[in-house]
């Protein structure tokens, strides 16, 4: 993840095909223009003057270079103006309309120049903000965490806002290590806030509480309670009107997948679903589901007849990993509106190479395939997620 404070990095980054050995070239294109220019003018008839093109040369360095740079090419652009067009006899020259059209020409440059730089480090401060909420909701993990080795992959539908609902953490604890995998309904900032909440919630509760179903319990009220402030706050973050419709926020539910890897139980794991799709069991020995759960989403659990969803518990051999997605992978389109074939892909290449069950190398897989599968074309956050007992460490 990008530091903050690099706004001068990545805007050197951001032409990085004007670099040459790390060093910056934008500066030859607006040059080599402004040479050719005043040698096609000087080898040609009187009736054929273009010395006046020269305006195109600070534009050019608008658009490449820096301020500093532009002006430079402004200038010269003047003074190669003032050399080539005196070097005509008066019938030929171009005279004072032209040299005002490059003065007013270079000025105009240089302080769009100013405008579009100003720009680019706004938009650079716009995403170190969201790389730093990113960081915070979704937090740095080791490879090998807890006793299991994970791997993760997440991409934003907006490329511009870089993140959205969806949620996972590995949460070691007293009692086993326990994850979650979620997705919050919505987009935007309300779904940050409340896939902050939830994770927050998991972090403590995962760690503090002994029974996988009390830590069900603990992500429950938490929504209910997130969504019941943001009513009272209102649409707008403030206390609503009389008459006041209710905050869309006030509505929003979360799907997850609350996974517990038992001490007691080392070849099994126990689930507990949320209206969440349920998880793969990925071997060398193929693909199988996991039992689908009976639990609504979080924020609904008003509405369940028989209270907390019960927890599973489904074998988990040494070498079967656990397989997690979010709905941007499972309601993935291609161009005939077919969905992703998630299991049935997974287990041809599992088939062929079963090398492909280990997190890092699953996780890759599915990211890749399902990108091709929708074009690069995301309409949902998608998260991949891949855990399984750690061999080596135990």
């Amino acid at each position: 993840m990008r530091r903050a404070g690099t706004g001068r990095g990545d805007r050197a980054a951001r032409h990085q095909m004007l670099r040459v050995r790390g060093r910056s070239v934008a500066w030859v294109p607006p040059l080599v223009l402004l040479l050719a220019i005043a040698v096609v003018d000087w080898n040609t008839t009187g009736e054929f003057r273009i010395i006046s093109w020269i305006v195109l040369v600070p534009g050019i360095a608008a658009a490449i270079c820096g301020v500093w740079g532009t002006a430079v090419m402004s200038v010269l652009a003047v003074l190669t103006y003032v050399v080539v067009d005196s070097a005509w006899p008066g019938e030929y020259q171009a005279g004072w309309p032209d040299f005002v059209l490059v003065l007013i020409g270079g000025i105009l440059a240089t302080l769009a120049c100013v405008v579009r730089v100003r720009g680019e480090l706004r938009m650079l401060h716009i995403r170190d903000v969201a790389d730093t909420t990113r960081r915070t909701v979704l937090r740095p993990l080791p490879p090998h965490w807890g006793g299991l080795e994970h791997a993760a992959v997440y991409l934003a539908s907006d490329v511009e806002a870089r993140v959205g609902g969806d949620f996972y953490d590995v949460q070691p604890g007293p009692h086993g290590t326990r994850v979650l995998v979620g997705d919050v309904q919505g987009k935007g900032l309300g779904a940050v806030e409340a896939a902050s909440a939830l994770l927050g919630t998991f972090r403590e509760a995962g760690y503090h509480e002994a029974d996988l179903g009390t830590v069900a319990e603990r992500l429950e009220i938490r929504m209910l309670r997130h969504r019941r402030r943001n009513a009272a706050l209102g649409p707008d973050g403030g206390a609503p009107a009389p008459g006041a419709g209710v905050s869309v926020d006030s509505d929003r539910f979360a799907t997850a997948a609350l996974v517990g890897f038992p001490e007691d139980d080392p070849c099994a794991v126990d689930v507990l679903l949320f209206g969440h799709e349920p998880p793969l069991v990925v071997g060398p020995d193929g693909v199988r589901p996991v039992p689908p759960g009976d639990g609504l989403p979080l924020g609904l659990g008003e509405l369940a007849v028989d209270g907390t969803p019960s927890v599973r518990r489904v074998p988990l051999a040494p070498g079967e990993t656990l397989l997690l997605t979010t709905d941007g992978v499972t309601e993935a389109r291609d161009a005939d509106g077919e969905f992703y074939p998630l299991a049935a892909d997974v287990a041809r290449a599992v088939a062929a190479d079963p090398r492909t069950a280990e997190p890092r190398r699953l996780v890759a897989f599915v990211r890749d395939r399902t990108l091709r599968h929708c074009g690069g074309r995301l309409v949902d956050d998608t998260t991949v997620f891949a855990v399984r007992r750690d061999r080596e460490r135990g």
